[in-house]
């Protein structure tokens, strides 16, 4: 149950990361100007959207992911040392 818990929180918070680096990329002065935001859409380039886009995506999953992971890993390694620990001194 604890491992599908862990799961689901890294999942939940690489979902929350790609809405949030979605949203930050495109409320950005520079992706309003590409996007077209000027007058009369004067220098709208979509090139910028696609090619852009798909990192931000990604770096949004991953980077969340990537902490969540190694967090849960850290507090594994931590938690797993001052178990071996007391198992130790009931063992002397």
């Amino acid at each position: 149950m604890k491992r599908d818990v862990v799961t689901g929180g890294g999942c939940l918070v690489s979902a929350a990361g790609v809405v949030g680096a979605v949203w930050l990329w495109g409320a950005s002065d520079r992706t309003q100007r590409h996007l077209g935001n000027k007058f009369e859409n004067n220098g709208q380039d979509f090139g910028a959207f696609l090619t852009e886009l798909p990192f931000v995506f990604l770096a949004g999953a991953v980077v969340p992911a990537v902490a969540w992971g190694l967090g849960v890993w850290l507090l594994g390694r931590r938690r797993g040392r001052s178990e071996s620990s007391r198992a130790s001194e009931f063992h002397a």
